[in-house]
């Protein structure tokens, strides 16, 4: 069966023509229930092994996503931390949260249902990376330290990146409690800016404070169409909405032709 790609995201960002980035939404697959397609729970694009569902559907959800990319993802272990790695050295999947490459044709990929995926690449198309950023991995530095390693890895401190900040869950409906801000304000100065009090708690607006994030480290050049995965059940999955789900992938190459 060739591959779907029912409203898979292709970010539109000014970067090198030899960049390739996609990340996938909820239908194209054969996962059912609660990793399905609402209304009917069927068809759904789960790539994730962890959630619930039966691997053998994952297992070809994946196999349909490989159509679409020149090699293999360099699955992670994401545990809500600040590692990066090059994906390169992967094979069975490390504890990380983000990693990178030069080589062209190895995909570097990360999996989301809420947290925020940031796609980077140089703007002369040599490096690429992608970093999974939830609160905890905002707060820990990840999007940060993606950076510094890519820079590292071009050996140019300065390097110039250009930013993608695919879906993740909006500050409607992102509600947490003043650790969320206080754990923050320890990583991100201005993280205040980006939280609307509600009683004792707070909306977290995790799209501004990986504009804060990328901002530390100079990269100002910040595109993305910042949809709401809790807000459309049909083409994302959302666990802080549905609990039981799904996962999306994003992922990033260096076209290898």
């Amino acid at each position: 069966m060739s591959v779907a790609e029912p409203g898979w995201i292709r970010p539109d960002w000014p970067v090198n023509r030899r960049v390739r980035a996609l990340i996938t939404t909820r239908p194209g697959g054969v996962s059912t229930g609660p990793w399905g397609v609402p209304p009917f729970g069927t068809g759904g694009l789960n790539l994730g092994f962890l959630g619930g569902d039966a691997a053998d559907a994952v297992g070809e959800n994946r196999r349909r996503l490989r159509v679409a990319l020149p090699s293999e993802p360099r699955w992670l272990k994401q545990v809500h931390g600040a590692t990066v790695v090059r994906a390169d050295d992967v094979d069975a999947p490390p504890e990380a949260d983000a990693s990178y490459t030069l080589t062209p044709g190895v995909v570097p990929v990360v999996m989301v249902a809420d947290c925020m995926p940031v796609l980077l690449a140089d703007v002369d198309g040599r490096c690429v990376g992608v970093a999974h950023a939830g609160w905890r991995g905002v707060a820990s530095g990840i999007i940060q330290a993606t950076v510094r390693a890519m820079r590292a890895a071009l050996d140019k401190r300065e390097a110039e990146l250009v930013a993608y900040l695919g879906p993740a869950i909006g500050p409607a409906h992102f509600e947490v409690g003043p650790e969320v801000l206080e754990a923050m304000a320890g990583t991100l100065p201005h993280a205040a800016d980006a939280f609307q009090p509600r009683g004792d708690r707070y909306f977290a607006d995790l799209f501004a404070l990986g504009r804060q994030a990328l901002r530390d480290v100079g990269v100002t050049r910040v595109h993305g169409s910042m949809e709401c995965t809790y807000s459309a059940p049909e083409r994302f999955y959302s666990f802080r909405r549905d609990r039981v789900t799904g996962r999306h992938a994003a992922l990033v190459w260096i076209d290898p032709k």
